[in-house]
């Protein structure tokens, strides 16, 4: 392996090997290649000039090649001309570059008190081989191939019993549009709401119902899962289900209600008050924002 640069470069007569070191610069296939492609820009006095970076370049490219611990981690070396002089840059490595698509990919899934499987929830894996679970996996489909559109598209209002997939289909459908560079947020409802009345402590509420309610596309995972206060129900998710609706940003839900049910649930707070017409103001906002689909099948959490 070539010595350190700086232990190169004290001197000719402090390092006998300096000679051999160059010629072994200047036989590098990368180098020969480098130097004829800019012969028309190089004179013999750059070349010489150049000679440090030309070392830096072989010994940074075999320390990337054997895994060794380079100036620049995740970046490999590239021969460039800078105003008649041979320089190094740095470029990002094939590796880096496809870790940092996957981050990127992921940073546009915003996760809020969700289950960690659904990072890596797709199409591709997702268990549609089921007549009850078929059209849900359409309309996905459907929704992932027309959006954005110029016209406001409906997001999807997911019901069916415990572990039909719901949540995990609201996970793949996230991942696709991510592909497609388009930001999402998913939300387990039931967590969200104990966290709104925990903000109430430090009057961050507003602050963390309008991050959820601006949210390009939104989906409100499991709601109905707990009964609701008549401020979560209308202070919250009826304030984030208005902006929605007026401003026409595509929201999911997942439910083990049907819409119906889901009205009657939302009809009595936690105090045991009925008020249906509350009730059916949420709805009438859940029902122009999303269409529904209703899944079934066995228990997918259950499945050898």
């Amino acid at each position: 392996m070539m010595e350190p640069i700086n232990n190169l470069l004290r001197g000719k007569s402090q390092n006998k090997n300096y000679d051999k070191i160059f010629q072994e610069v200047f036989a590098d296939a990368d180098v020969k290649k480098f130097l004829i492609e800019h012969h028309d820009q190089l004179t013999e006095d750059d070349i010489k000039r150049g000679r440090s970076k030309l070392y830096e370049f072989v010994h940074e490219k075999h320390l990337v090649q054997n895994g060794g611990a380079s100036v620049a981690p995740g970046y490999t070396p590239r021969l460039v001309v800078s105003a008649k002089q041979i320089d190094v840059t740095y470029v990002p490595t094939d590796q880096l570059l496809r870790q940092q698509a996957i981050q990127a990919k992921r940073n546009r899934v915003s996760r809020r008190f969700m289950p960690k499987f659904i990072e890596n929830a797709s199409f591709d894996n997702y268990y549609s081989n089921n007549e009850g679970r078929a059209e849900a996996f359409n309309a996905a489909i459907e929704f992932v191939s027309h959006y954005p559109q110029k016209d406001f598209l409906p997001g999807i209002y997911l019901s069916g019993s415990f572990g039909v997939g719901k949540t995990y289909l609201l996970g793949a459908i996230a991942n696709e549009l991510a592909d497609q560079g388009i930001k999402s947020t998913l939300i387990h409802f039931p967590t969200f709401a104990v966290n709104m009345k925990s903000a109430i402590s430090n009057n961050t509420t507003t602050q963390e119902r309008d991050t959820v309610m601006k949210a390009p596309i939104l989906m409100i995972d499991d709601i109905g899962a707990d009964a609701l206060s008549a401020w979560l129900r209308d202070d919250v998710l009826g304030v984030i289900l208005e902006y929605r609706m007026q401003e026409e940003l595509p929201t999911f839900f997942s439910s083990n209600f049907t819409m119906d049910q889901l009205t009657d649930h939302l009809a009595q707070d936690s105090s045991g008050n009925v008020e249906p017409l509350k009730a059916k103001r949420i709805m009438e906002r859940v029902r122009f924002l999303s269409r529904e689909i209703h899944m079934v099948g066995p228990n997918l959490r259950q499945r050898g």
